[in-house]
């Protein structure tokens, strides 16, 4: 099978375009504020622009794509956003050395929420506004978010969303690929601004409201306070972000069903209610655990079920310092980053979809070796899991297990403790924001070297991605001609 070269640089280049474009959103920012930094945003537009008329402006005579020019695009995508997207911090000297840059906007992108700054609050608004919106573009991904303004035909756009789109598999709401990214931005777009609403109720700025409606809906984490939403110290605050984090964390499929009116099929959903019912146990279970901490069962609760939202949902805010909490409720936190969220979400993690797929294989091998002739099918919402949908699963965890050893392995040359050096890894693999010890809720990630921030950033983009489609790239088979 042949790559289609020219038309996939044709279609980064229109990609690109659009980023020169939502630049200028932040810029207009920050000359809304009478700040300078809208000469950075439009400095790195200009640049974008200039490599749209290039490569994006002449489609060419084959407008044909491959599976595998889809997995070129994808990573191309998220690499190149990023690369450019670091620029306004790194040209402004909001972020001096560009490899912090470079990390900042990847963690924003892949909506993790990992930092290198030391001193939020004093990030200038447009900087920051920048920040949080890679947050709300990457929730939904970049090429969801491109296929909404930019015209591609269906049966490329199809080969986008399945390399981009988290989960075991990706089923389109309607036939037409581009509808369907119209379809999940329109449910997004509404579900974030009933959030800027209900935070503008609770006592917010706009300004706040927006950037933290962004960074819920991406499940991201930035914000614009050193300690994050405790600063507010609101339970009503509190309580609007962990109903929203939560919200977000579901698949949009569900959303599109109770717009159809199928209500019955939400709660049906075998993964929506593992997912609530994870929520509900692991807030129970720290609930009780951290309730010699706080001065009220009620206040326990409150910061429990926070922050399981917050570590499940892999949004990363915080209202406590959960580095203080009795090693069993770190313990839970750390099982949740790997658990995640719905496939189909903004969340990311693992996916609880399949975690119930591990499970059942399990439960189908002790069912074998039990009753060796027994015939025993692996079911998901009473539909059977497709075979190449199960080896998916399985390689899936196998290559998370190899890299995340990997990771921890080339991480640990910074000698940190080894608390650091795992949750590092598993935070940013699993595209959550906060560790435990040196990378907890209250700290960041500035102390490690310019190396282990690289890893840390092909964690995240190798997490947000769901591993292959970011591996695939340094396939030599992908680069070869025919195969």
């Amino acid at each position: 099978m042949s790559m289609n070269a020219k038309m996939t640089t044709y279609i980064i280049g229109r990609m690109l375009g659009v980023e020169a474009l939502v630049l200028l959103i932040p810029a207009f920012v920050s000359v809304i504020y009478g700040e300078d930094g809208w000469r950075a945003f439009g400095f790195t537009s200009i640049i974008l622009l200039l490599l749209y008329l290039v490569f994006g402006r002449k489609k060419p005579g084959d407008t044909k794509i491959y599976g595998k020019d889809g997995f070129v695009i994808i990573a191309s995508a998220w690499i190149l956003w990023s690369i450019f997207g670091a620029l306004p911090f790194w040209v402004s000297g909001t972020i001096p050395s560009y490899v912090d840059a470079v990390f900042e906007t990847i963690s924003g992108f892949t909506t993790t929420g990992s930092t290198i700054l030391t001193d939020i609050a004093s990030l200038p608004k447009g900087m920051n506004f920048w920040r949080c919106l890679t947050h709300w573009i990457g929730g939904m991904g970049v090429l969801v978010f491109v296929m909404v303004i930019v015209s591609l035909e269906d049966n490329n756009s199809m080969h986008l969303m399945r390399a981009e789109v988290p989960g075991p598999e990706t089923d389109k709401l309607v036939p037409k690929a581009r509808d369907t990214a119209k379809i999940l931005y329109s449910m997004y777009f509404a579900l974030t601004v009933a959030q800027v609403i209900f935070l503008l109720l609770g006592g917010m700025d706009l300004y706040d409201s927006v950037i933290h409606a962004f960074s819920t809906a991406g499940t991201g984490g930035f914000n614009n306070r050193n300690n994050s939403v405790a600063y507010y110290d609101s339970a009503y605050i509190d309580g609007v972000i962990t109903i929203f984090m939560i919200l977000f964390g579901i698949n949009f499929n569900m959303y599109y069903f109770l717009l159809l009116k199928k209500v019955k099929a939400v709660f049906q959903n075998e993964e929506v209610r593992a997912y609530l019912g994870i929520i509900l146990a692991a807030t129970a279970m720290i609930t009780i655990n951290i309730l010699h901490i706080y001065e009220t069962p009620l206040k326990a609760l409150r910061y429990a079920a926070f922050q399981v939202a917050a570590i499940i949902t892999t949004t990363g805010f915080a209202t406590a310092d959960y580095n203080l909490w009795p090693e069993f409720s770190k313990c839970i936190l750390l099982l949740l980053m790997i658990v995640g969220a719905c496939a189909g979400s903004t969340g990311g993690g693992m996916k609880v979809s399949r975690i119930l797929i591990l499970l059942k294989s399990i439960k189908r091998e002790m069912k074998r070796l039990l009753h060796p002739k027994s015939v025993s099918i692996v079911k998901v919402n009473e539909k059977k899991v497709g075979t190449d949908t199960m080896q998916g699963v399985y390689m899936y965890f196998i290559a998370y297990i190899v890299i995340f050893i990997g990771s921890v392995l080339l991480v640990s040359l910074n000698n940190f403790d080894f608390a650091t050096t795992f949750s590092g890894v598993l935070t940013t693999m699993n595209n959550v924001g906060p560790g435990i010890a040196a990378v907890g809720p209250i700290e960041n990630f500035a102390a490690f070297s310019d190396f282990s921030k690289i890893v840390f950033c092909l964690d995240m983009l190798i997490g947000r991605l769901e591993i292959f489609p970011f591996l695939v790239l340094f396939s030599p088979d992908l680069w070869r001609r025919k195969f």
